[in-house]
Formats: C-alpha cells, sequence, structure tokens
C-alpha cells in the first residue's frame, strides 16, 4: 500500500511540476496559484517563484518515493520533511483568498497529505 500511495504522490507532484511550468511559460492561469493575486500571466518575479515550486515539489515527490523504497534513495528524513511541508501546502491552500485556487489545489494537497501519511506510518 505504501509504494503504491508513494507512486500516487509522485505523479501527483510531476502534475504539479508541469503546472508550474505552464506558469513559467506564460500560461494565464494566475488567479489559480500563489494566492490568485495575479489574473493572468504572472509577472517575472512570480514566474521566479514557480520555479523555485516546481523544483520544491520534485524534491516532495522524491522524497516520498525514496521513503517507500524507490529511487533515488534518500534517508528516510527527507520524507518526514516532505509530509511537513505538505501539510504546510494543505492548510495554506484552505486559507488561501482566492476561491479557485482553493477549490482546485485544497483537495490536491489534502489527497497528498493522506498519501504522505500513508507511506509514512506504514514504513
Amino acid at each position: 500500500m505504501a509504494q503504491v500511495s508513494a507512486l500516487i504522490y509522485f505523479a501527483i507532484c510531476v502534475g504539479i511540476v508541469l503546472f508550474q511550468v505552464c506558469m513559467i511559460a506564460g500560461a494565464p492561469w494566475g488567479r489559480l496559484t500563489q494566492g490568485g493575486f495575479n489574473s493572468g500571466e504572472l509577472p517575472i518575479r512570480n514566474r521566479i517563484l514557480a520555479g523555485f515550486s516546481a523544483f520544491l515539489m520534485l524534491s516532495l515527490g522524491l522524497s516520498i518515493v525514496s521513503a517507500a523504497g524507490y529511487w533515488p534513495g534518500w534517508p528516510i528524513w527527507s520524507g518526514w520533511i516532505a509530509l511537513a511541508l505538505t501539510v504546510v501546502s494543505a492548510v495554506m491552500n484552505l486559507l488561501t483568498p482566492s476561491l479557485p485556487e482553493r477549490m482546485l489545489w485544497a483537495p490536491v494537497t489534502l489527497s497528498m497529505l493522506c498519501l504522505a501519511l500513508i507511506v509514512m506510518l506504514m514504513k
């Protein structure tokens, strides 16, 4: 169960990375990210933040699959850090002032939280 949960978590992370790459490339989805304060394309400063988010999301995904015993074999504490950051992400997406952002990302991050919990508690 932990291995399947980890792979699903990773797949969601890859989807979020692709979303962030689209934001960096100029997709007009600003209302769905970073508090929803930009209704169209993100300004350069926010695109840089999207790049950081993509890197962080990939790191979280690799941490959880590592905790489940897959490549890249990072230490187990990286999975616990990923779990903690997933908690923070879920809370932030529940509290965002942007209704479209909350409607999209709250269920996604809550699902990720459940998956990360399964992986880390079944270790």
